[in-house]
């Protein structure tokens, strides 16, 4: 199952967050699949928000793993994988326990760890077209 997004600018943002929720819900472990610069992590900041974040959400680019607390007392761990040089980095650090979790996991870069695309886990490819983000999500 997939639903293809259409984003003209960042007011929309929110929106289509919210469309994203409530489209894969009740999955918690998402794949982002996209170049560089094409909004992986702001979208995943607004998702957050949408959770009830009340943390600052930032790129985990250098620590791996960034944990945010919602309003609920939830914990969302936002991983990016970019700097990893093999799947047993990821390993080493137990990235199993926060996708065993029932928190919700956003990863940026998971092309880098093979072993994280099951059925539980819902794939968003981003691209750019011109001024337009297209975002297509996988169930």
């Amino acid at each position: 199952m997939s639903r293809v997004i259409i984003s003209d600018n960042l007011h929309q943002l929110a929106d289509i967050a919210k469309n994203i929720l409530e489209y894969t819900s009740p999955n918690k472990k998402f794949l982002f699949y996209a170049d560089m610069g094409v909004g992986k992590t702001t979208l995943i900041k607004e998702l957050s928000l949408q959770l009830g974040a009340i943390d600052i959400i930032s790129s985990p680019t250098f620590s791996i793993v960034n944990e945010y607390t919602t309003l609920n007392n939830y914990k969302i761990y936002h991983f990016d994988f970019y700097r990893l040089e093999d799947e047993k980095e990821a390993f080493d650090f137990g990235y199993e326990e926060y996708f065993n979790s029932n928190d919700y996991c956003f990863v940026e870069w998971p092309e880098k760890i093979s072993a994280l695309r099951n059925e539980e886990t819902v794939s968003v490819k981003m691209f750019l077209d011109g001024n337009k983000r297209i975002i297509e999500i996988i169930v």
